[in-house]
């Protein structure tokens, strides 16, 4: 993936910024699997590891690591979380910027 196309341009996009390596990234990887999968074409849930592309911890003004960043379809950044976010955490900001997933998908 080019990262220049983040955020993905016509979709709600969550990026997670992290680390293959770090603890509370880790804990994350499962979830945002989940995730990708579950909005796929509703929503863009893409990982960066900053450690292997420095660059975009630069651009994104990343101050720790996990830190997930949600934009609007437009591109613009609406909400900024740092450290382990939990799955209903992050279903519920999608939720808010009106991405819902429909009841049958959420089950597994």
């Amino acid at each position: 993936m080019d990262f220049e196309d983040v955020p993905i341009k016509g979709m709600v996009t969550m990026i997670d910024l992290g680390a293959k390596k770090c603890i509370p990234c880790k804990m994350m990887a499962p979830i945002l699997e989940r995730l990708e999968k579950a909005y796929s074409g509703k929503a863009a849930i893409i990982f960066i590891d900053v450690w292997k592309n420095g660059s975009q911890a630069k651009r994104f003004a990343v101050q720790a690591i996990p830190t997930q960043i949600f934009f609007e379809k437009d591109g613009k950044e609406v909400y900024r979380h740092v450290g382990f976010l939990k799955e209903e955490a992050i279903v519920e900001q999608l939720k808010k910027m009106g991405v819902t997933l429909s009841e049958d998908a959420s089950g597994g």
